[in-house]
């Protein structure tokens, strides 16, 4: 009978470096999360957080927000951006218990909680299409929906929305930014053939990482390193660079990626994992 190594059952990710992309000022519960099974965390943000080109059009939008029939938020970083402006103006966020409140995910519903907004909706699918779908129900002709998001963020729910008949309004919350700042270390460990995983948790992410290197430069150095992402649209974005998700969990959260990365590993045998891709 082979043996158990209880501390390689107890911190799967053990003598692994995995690389975390996300925004540094989002990062903290992922890394500690992957740190608490054992992991070295190499934190490369490949974005950061803005503000908008322009506050006006949240702003009027928050001022008349008990207008609307629904408020979507598909993202945390809504939420934040959203308190942020209300605190500026001092206004508070009483008139969304005036109207219907939906969020992408838990951890998006969670933040609203925090505010003490009742939220109605949380998709079963973390994404778009599964919002859409949930509201399929709920959303009628002439319905006001405020969409307040990412600048250039992609059109999907919006084009769904607009089927049912609705009047959506999208206002920019926030822009991603690339950041650079990291590549030159994230290089080397990479040349080095010293990281074992790629985290990516927006399509964002997994754009901004592939950019950094040439395609000779990803065909050299990523086919041994396990690439782990947070859902299918994800996963998908990083495809168009030739970046095969390997790690996918069935949940599209943080907790729920890193538990996916800690089982992936706690099956694959840490000597000989080196040129060659994790299955």
């Amino acid at each position: 009978m082979a043996r158990v190594n209880p501390v390689r059952e107890a911190r799967p990710l053990e003598g692994r470096t995995i690389v975390v992309t996300r925004a540094a000022a989002q990062a903290q519960r992922f890394v500690e999360l992957l740190e608490a099974a054992g992991a070295r965390v190499l934190e490369t943000p490949t974005i950061a957080i803005d503000p908008p080109p322009s506050w006006e059009p949240l702003d009027t939008a928050l001022a008349a927000v008990d207008t609307f029939t629904w408020v979507l938020f598909t993202s945390v970083n809504g939420v934040v951006m959203v308190d942020r402006r209300l605190s500026a103006r001092r206004l508070g966020w009483t008139p969304f218990a005036r109207v219907r409140v939906a969020a992408i995910g838990p951890a998006t519903a969670d933040a609203l909680a925090e505010h003490g907004v009742q939220v109605a909706v949380v998709p079963g699918e973390y994404r778009a299409e599964g919002l859409l779908e949930r509201l399929r129900d709920s959303v009628g002709p002439g319905d006001r929906v405020l969409l307040p998001r990412a600048a250039q963020t992609r059109d999907a729910l919006v084009a769904g929305l607009k089927a049912l008949g609705a009047v959506v309004t999208e206002v920019p919350a926030y822009t991603t930014r690339r950041v650079d700042a990291s590549g030159a270390r994230l290089r080397t460990a990479l040349a080095a053939g010293a990281v074992d995983a790629i985290t990516f948790t927006s399509s964002s992410t997994a754009r901004n990482f592939a950019e950094l290197f040439t395609e000779s430069e990803r065909r050299a150095w990523l086919p041994s390193v396990t690439i782990a992402s947070i859902g299918p649209v994800t996963a998908g974005t990083a495809a168009e660079y030739g970046l095969v998700t390997n790690v996918m969990p069935s949940e599209y959260t943080i907790p729920a990626l890193a538990r996916a990365l800690a089982d992936h590993f706690s099956r694959v045998p840490p000597a000989g994992r080196r040129g060659r891709r994790s299955e």
